[in-house]
């Protein structure tokens, strides 16, 4: 089949990349010549486990084009997604200029049998609402399919080519049978081919990320319980997990979700229902939880900084934070809403020097802090110096550390594990402080069950 693919964003480049493993014929459009000719030459803008070697391999068997004119492979094309950024806006709600841009300028060349398909996260509607423009713009009803995406960064490639299912918005058996072709050789059995409404399509992808958020924001609730009970948290996970009716996926405590799905649906989600007149209290919450998360290891740093520097003056002067891990998870370098970058700025607000070291984000981070960041080639270097040390993403880099090293390079040897990544029991017998997510705090001279002190 012949593709266009429109954006070469996150999704658009996946999309696109995986759709050309069937030997279909897809070109990925996007304005940004710059980025056009960057990928031209095989190299990607975004991290992803994968994907870089997917696009140099589909695109030198000649599957796989990148161009920044429209109109000759949307003329051609089967098939066509959008998939363009909707940002949220102001107000909470997806805006969507990017998506009216994109249809209305490929309008004068879709043919009668074309199918326009969004993959881009829109508000429950907008389908309905392309399919009326269209009209408008080129006399006649056009093919309008919903197919929300549902790739976890880090693992979007193998996301997209073993999907659980596949959700499609459709109208018209043509356009069903159409995608149901186009999806035949990736999906695992023909009933996770998943037809609906596009509303429903629509719907589906908000819940389910606000489900997945509301987990996350439930098991971090339970975390400050059991700080103020002297539970731990990872044993009471584990404890319910048992349960086949809860189970043990999205349950990590941590320091809050970020990323550019789920504070953005969330959000998105929220303004949708206000409008109509609906009431939602749960996402409401999910949305306060995650945001007091992020809050609690500024505040737990920034009082252990104060109580040590009223005991050792000299020292504690002009104190510094090591920070591992930027991006808001393992395995991408996105760092849009990252509970680090809420770390950075606090500490930085309060006069504290900040070393860094993430094994993908850290240019992202750049181009954002300059040189207000201190940038470290290693984790072990980054350590060199701190008062403390915040594991803020829990890449495998930091999952087994040499703690004698760790230790002699660090002034004070204090851990702040935001991810729940270290045994406690370990690190007091070495001789480090430890603070953790949802765990009694330990000292190198405590008993192992000393109460956090906030």
């Amino acid at each position: 089949m012949k593709i266009a693919v429109l954006g070469t964003g996150y999704v658009g480049l996946v999309t696109g990349t995986c759709l050309s493993s069937q030997r279909n014929q897809v070109t990925c459009i996007d304005i940004d010549p710059n980025k056009v000719a960057q990928l031209q030459k095989g190299q990607i803008p975004i991290y992803e486990p994968g994907l870089k070697d997917l696009v140099l391999t589909f695109a030198q068997r000649g599957d796989l084009q990148f161009t920044t004119d429209p109109l000759k492979p949307c003329r051609e094309a089967d098939l066509i997604f959008l998939a363009v950024g909707t940002p949220e806006g102001a107000d909470g709600k997806a805006n969507l200029n990017y998506l009216w841009q994109a249809a209305q300028t490929i309008a004068p060349v879709l043919s009668p049998k074309t199918v326009i398909v969004i993959k881009s996260t829109v508000p429950v509607g907008t389908n309905r609402r392309l399919q009326e423009k269209l009209k408008s713009w080129t006399g006649r009803t056009c093919e309008v399919a919903s197919n929300p995406e549902f790739l976890r960064e880090g693992s979007a490639v193998q996301d997209f080519l073993s999907p659980d299912r596949v959700v499609i918005g459709v109208r018209s058996d043509f356009a069903t049978e159409q995608l149901r072709r186009l999806y035949r050789p990736f999906l695992p059995t023909p009933e996770a081919f998943v037809t609906m409404s596009p509303e429903s399509a629509e719907t589906t992808k908000y819940v389910a990320n606000a489900f997945l958020a509301t987990k996350i924001s439930f098991i971090n609730e339970m975390s400050q319980f059991c700080d103020s009970v002297e539970a731990d948290i990872d044993d009471v996970r584990h404890g319910i997990s048992f349960d086949p009716r809860i189970g043990s996926k999205f349950l990590n405590p941590g320091v809050g979700y970020g990323g550019s799905c789920f504070p953005k649906d969330v959000k998105a989600l929220r303004a949708a229902a206000s409008q109509l007149g609906l009431a939602m209290p749960i996402m409401n919450a999910v949305d306060t939880v995650n945001a007091r998360q992020k809050q609690i290891f500024p505040r737990k740093i920034l009082t252990y900084l104060a109580h040590e520097a009223k005991k050792n003056p000299v020292q504690y002067a002009s104190p510094t934070v090591a920070i591992w891990g930027l991006a808001f998870k393992p395995g991408t370098d996105d760092i849009r809403e990252a509970p680090a970058l809420v770390l950075a700025d606090q500490l930085l607000a309060h006069g504290v020097k900040v070393r860094v070291f993430d094994p993908q984000a850290m240019a992202n981070v750049r181009e954002i802090y300059g040189d207000r960041l201190q940038y470290c080639k290693n984790p072990l270097a980054t350590a060199e110096g701190a008062n403390a040390l915040a594991v803020m993403t829990e890449w495998k880099e930091f999952r087994h550390p040499d703690w004698i090293q760790l230790k002699q390079a660090m002034r004070t040897p204090a851990i702040f594990d935001g991810r729940n990544l270290y045994a406690r029991e370990l690190l007091q017998e070495l001789g480090f402080m430890h603070v953790s997510i949802g765990r009694p705090e330990v000292h190198p001279q405590d008993p192992l069950e000393h109460r956090a002190a906030s």
